[in-house]
């Protein structure tokens, strides 16, 4: 495999990544919109939601990757698309 090669693969890892991880703080503003969070929204609207539902401490909670998050919340994502408003280019 070329260097070349290698980095386009890891570029689409991370744009990948980086793709969940905007998707998870999008259903954030959802979740803090459902809830009613007062001060909270994105991912940290999530982290909170999970602590909450859970009774997870907040340092195992934040540990959690990405796609860890994305499997625990995903009944709940179910159907969830982005709002017009975040699908920027």
């Amino acid at each position: 495999m070329s260097d070349r090669e290698k980095y386009e693969i890891w570029k689409g890892l991370h744009k990948a990544e980086g793709g969940l991880a905007y998707g998870l703080a999008v259903f954030g503003d959802k979740l803090a919109k459902r809830e009613k969070y007062k001060s909270l929204d994105g991912i940290d609207a999530v982290h909170f939601y999970l602590i909450h539902k859970f009774s997870w401490p907040p340092a195992q909670v934040r540990g959690m990757s990405y796609n860890d998050i994305l499997f625990v919340l995903q009944e709940e994502m179910h159907g969830f698309v982005l709002p017009a408003d975040a699908r920027v280019k």
